[in-house]
């Protein structure tokens, strides 16, 4: 395990990530251990999560859970305090996406991805509230650029991040006075399975190539939870990566008349040109999701749907 000179805040602390079993959550559970903190997995690909722990080189241990399960996560977090003690740190990371126009789009999976990401990120932060007002601790949300600017064709995500911003804001105005800070992460698109997945749909890769210059780069997961980490150790409010976001949460008023106006010049030419259909949940990360409770999940009738999602 590799030592650092710097950034000491994490060291022997507790940290928890959700979605930590591939993606930006394992790439901060790498970040946080190279900083001496404790690792608290949690996710739903149990196998993916067991091995990451033991390679981290660092004091780590796994849960499989639904971040959307209230009393799964309550549990979980009496474990990891059982285990390691009370949690210092806690990243609101797990998240699912889907992309296509909302008339297309199941009903159901539009649902869990408000579920997962807004629902589950208040779950956690209930969840380990305990443990952060004992310790005066950092609870960390994962937002994105859907939060400062709303696009078409992900409806879904869009909302469900305007609403983690606005959960972690209100939720930063309850802790402050009781010592607990909380930080938005604001992030673009990141060399992940579900934006790997992204580029094979015609919806996204539309969305993308309409999108400005700067906005269409993909950053490495290594270098955002790098950036992540660093936010953790300063315990800062709001972090964007890459940094040239900051601009945008100034302007952000000025985003959607011209997102709008964009879209009718270029929306309706494509879908004349390609057939826009919904993606389903995104990445192996969506489809572990999927998977989940296949028994309990409503069939395709019930949905109003002719069949399942696609992706």
């Amino acid at each position: 395990m590799r030592t650092r000179t710097h950034g000491r805040a994490l060291q022997g602390r507790t940290a928890v990530v959700t979605g930590a079993a591939r993606g930006l959550g394992a790439a901060l559970a790498w970040s946080f251990g190279e900083r001496g903190a404790r690792l608290a997995l949690l996710g739903l690909e149990g196998e993916r999560l067991e091995a990451l722990a033991a390679a981290s080189g660092a004091e780590a241990a796994s849960w499989e859970v639904d971040v959307t399960d209230d009393a799964a996560m309550a549990d979980a977090a009496r474990e990891v305090r059982s285990r390691f003690g009370p949690v210092s740190v806690v990243v609101g990371n797990a998240g699912v996406a889907q992309g296509g126009l909302f008339a297309d789009t199941d009903p159901y999976v539009w649902r869990r991805v408000v579920e997962v990401n807004l629902i589950g990120s208040a779950v956690t932060a209930r969840s380990f509230l305990p443990d952060l007002l004992h310790t005066r601790g950092y609870y960390l949300q994962v937002a994105s650029l859907a939060a400062l600017g709303a696009t078409p064709l992900m409806s879904a995500y869009c909302a469900s991040k305007a609403g983690v911003e606005s959960f972690a804001q209100s939720l930063r105005a309850e802790l402050s006075p009781r010592g607990v800070t909380v930080g938005i992460g604001y992030l673009n698109w990141i060399d992940t399975d579900m934006v790997r997945d992204a580029d094979r749909h015609a919806v996204l890769r539309a969305l993308r190539a309409h999108m400005p210059p700067p906005a269409r780069r993909v950053s490495s997961a290594a270098r955002v939870a790098e950036r992540l980490t660093t936010a953790v150790d300063r315990r800062q409010t709001s972090v964007y990566v890459p940094a040239w976001l900051r601009a945008v949460q100034a302007v952000r008023a000025c985003v959607p008349p011209v997102v709008t106006r964009d879209a009718r010049a270029w929306l309706p030419g494509l879908e004349r040109e390609e057939r826009f259909e919904a993606t389903g949940l995104l990445g192996a990360g969506g489809r572990a999701d999927e998977q989940r409770d296949s028994v309990g999940r409503p069939g395709p009738a019930a949905r109003g749907n002719a069949g399942p999602p696609g992706g």
